[in-house]
């Protein structure tokens, strides 16, 4: 197999498992954003969740640019 289909799979596993790893972590800021709306702290941890979710979408659309363009070199 190609480096390319070796890269996709290891940056999907590798992003896959880092996001399963934080998961725990953006949902107890979650909640303490809900909690403490008026406080300092929920407005930095709302940015910390704002940037995490905004880091899992572009993990998404570059897991999917690397598959399509993957199979497009292998079958291609």
């Amino acid at each position: 197999m190609d480096s390319l289909l070796w890269i996709t799979i290891g940056f999907i596993i590798i992003g896959f498992v880092v996001l399963v790893s934080m998961k725990k972590s953006m949902e107890s800021k979650l909640a303490f954003i809900k909690a403490n709306k008026e406080s300092e702290e929920s407005s930095i941890k709302a940015k910390s969740l704002v940037l995490w979710i905004v880091s899992t979408a572009a993990w998404g659309i570059v897991s999917i640019i690397l598959i399509v363009w993957s199979f497009h070199i292998h079958f291609g």
